[in-house]
């Protein structure tokens, strides 16, 4: 008895946390020595390493494909963003774990481990006389080598991969999850906080991916593999060690059931059911009693008029299994994730305009002068670095000064709407890759005036007439990269915000995968259908300028389906909780208009917990 009166009293106090935050022992956690920015600053510093880490491998990844296993354009591009969608797609596993098993700290942890053995072996890989690639010296040139990496070699050299593959679906989706689960959205400072959360949070990943994209990639073009490789893998233990040491700060959700089997319940009962007809009054429909929400961790959520289908699912007939019978909030929690899909879809072309940058943007450099001085050459990833760093100087000045100067026009928090937001990246998207065309025409005509179609031929152009579409890229993902995670993490219900941002990762993955499926159908059907073909081993006798004109009239269409599902998406009601362990209040069942932020309300009772 009197541990319930202590718990009580424990979560009456004023300084306690409102949203269900727990400490690593399931205990209740107090506001002032837990989470915010204390907690923050641990998991941005881990992800300025962590990204390190990982860029330090996939931005450079296919110059190694091409130098050291002698693969091909398409083959070395397609092996490239194969490997980066299973990384982006491994954290739905990540999520599902997180969420319904493990919770996010453990999961991140184990899949922490292992992401570390992957590194490991990989910098092993290219290092270990046995397990590296042979080389033929450094008098012979790339096409006169004859020397081939054996199969066991080249096999353990993609088991590497994709063991860290594994290790990042564990990390991924739950260590910015975590980093946002540090503000309380009850608090309204801590609510203001946030934010600003996800725009620093990208500023770190952007931060970390700009040391890998120039020192990093220097040391793995002109001093080797093994010290390129074992930097980021020494990163990575850095990166891991830095998150340890704040785990007294952090701020814990518990675990619920599967997010995926509460989904699947809803859908499975709503086709079961599409006879049956949604009685006019709402209060007929299954519910959960009140003194189930009241407890930590649960959330009630009212009925909206979305999705009204799905309303079938709780609707009072037949029996009362979990596959024949759902209770409106859960109901509501599927609606929440079922209306993000047409925007996770809409962002798919987008994630593959960023495939570009690590494979045929850094292709194009290869051909160039890189020239700085007599002595100095300049790695073509390098020129990635330039995303990073208008990626950098663009979130810092949309936060700081656009965002305050739009905020008293529009009188939303966030300056513009996430959709806006989004939107106006897809455009620079489309700008992009025309300019990419403008920039490939020029080589090509440079090669067609100086006659250099060889393979190897250098073409006398300085590799800084690309850096406008790397540039271009910086800006347009700062608005989109930036808007999806904080879309996809605020737009999912509680108890699934992991499931929300794995939307992001899945939308990356997909992404890369599309990547590969359009370069080798080009590739293929251009090579039937016109003399040479697009896109060829021989980057002087390809035509990237078709391909990427393509590829814009691609982004061109795929915005204009992006302003449908804008047009029609409806936000989730912004619904807070009260002071106090329960109350029943009457809160407005707001729903806005994902385009102009317009509000439509209705009063109905909503217990708080």
């Amino acid at each position: 008895m009197a541990k319930v009166e202590e718990k009580g009293f424990a979560y009456g106090r004023d300084d306690q946390t409102q949203d269900g935050t727990v400490d690593l022992k399931g205990r209740p956690v107090l506001r002032s020595n837990t989470g915010r920015w204390t907690a923050c600053s641990f998991i941005v510093g881990y992800e300025v390493f962590e990204r390190m880490a990982y860029y330090g491998i996939a931005s450079n990844l296919v110059v190694y494909l091409t130098t050291k296993l002698h693969e091909g354009t398409v083959t070395s591009s397609n092996n490239v963003t194969n490997w980066v969608g299973t990384v982006w797609m491994a954290p739905l596993l990540g999520a599902y774990i997180a969420d319904a098993h493990l919770g996010r700290y453990w999961t991140f942890v184990i899949a922490s481990a292992i992401y570390l053995v992957g590194m490991s072996l990989l910098t092993l890989a290219v290092s270990l006389h046995a397990l590296r690639p042979p080389s033929c010296g450094s008098g012979v040139k790339l096409e006169d080598c004859d020397k081939r990496a054996s199969s066991f070699q080249v096999g353990i050299f993609y088991c590497a991969l994709y063991i860290i593959a594994v290790g990042t679906g564990g990390t991924k989706p739950n260590i910015s999850t975590m980093g946002a689960d540090q503000f309380d959205d009850y608090e309204p400072k801590e609510r203001i906080q946030k934010l600003s959360f996800f725009n620093w949070w990208m500023f770190s990943i952007f931060f970390g991916t700009l040391f890998s994209n120039t020192f990093l990639v220097y040391i793995q073009d002109r001093v080797g593999w093994t010290l390129g490789y074992g930097l980021p893998t020494v990163g990575l233990a850095i990166s891991v060690m830095v998150f340890l040491f704040g785990t007294k700060f952090y701020r814990h959700k518990l675990p619920s059931e599967s997010p995926f089997s509460r989904i699947a319940h809803v859908l499975v009962a709503a086709i079961r059911k599409w006879r049956v007809t949604v009685p006019d009054d709402l209060k007929e429909l299954h519910e959960l009693s009140l003194e189930e929400y009241s407890k930590p961790g649960k959330y009630r959520i009212d009925h909206s008029s979305s999705l009204r289908f799905l309303d079938k699912a709780a609707v009072k007939s037949g029996p009362t299994l979990p596959w024949m019978l759902c209770p409106v909030t859960q109901v509501e929690q599927t609606k929440q994730m079922v209306k993000m899909v047409p925007v996770l879809i809409a962002s798919f072309i987008p994630s593959t305009m960023l495939a570009q940058i690590g494979t045929l943007f850094v292709k194009q450099g290869t051909t160039l002068n890189r020239k700085m001085g007599p002595d100095f050459e300049i790695p073509p990833a390098c020129l990635s670095a330039f995303v990073t760093i208008f990626m950098l100087i663009s979130l810092v000045l949309y936060d700081r000064y656009f965002v305050p100067a739009v905020r008293k026009y529009t009188k939303n928090p966030r300056g513009i709407t996430l959709l806006q937001r989004l939107g106006i990246g897809l455009v620079l998207h489309t700008i992009t890759m025309i300019t990419a065309c403008l920039a490939e025409r020029k080589r090509l005509s440079v090669i067609q005036e100086k006659h250099l179609f060889g393979k190897k031929d250098i073409v006398p152009l300085t590799i800084f007439i690309l850096l406008p579409q790397f540039a271009l890229m910086g800006i347009a993902d700062s608005f989109v990269e930036t808007a999806k995670i904080e879309f996809f993490y605020d737009q999912a219900p509680e108890g699934m915000k992991s499931l929300g941002t794995s939307y992001f990762t899945t939308s990356l993955g997909i992404g890369s995968f599309l990547s590969s499926f359009i370069l080798s159908t080009v590739s293929n059907f251009t090579k039937k259908h016109t003399p040479k073909g697009w896109i060829l081993d021989n980057l002087n006798t390809s035509h990237f300028d078709y391909y990427y004109l393509f590829l814009a009239v691609l982004t061109f269409l795929n915005f204009l389906f992006f302003l449908v599902v804008a047009k029609y998406y409806v936000y989730n009601a912004d619904l807070r909780r009260s002071e106090g362990e329960f109350a029943m209040e009457t809160l407005p069942n707001k729903s806005i208009s994902a385009l102009d932020g317009t509000v439509q309300s209705k009063t109905s009772p909503l217990l708080i917990s």
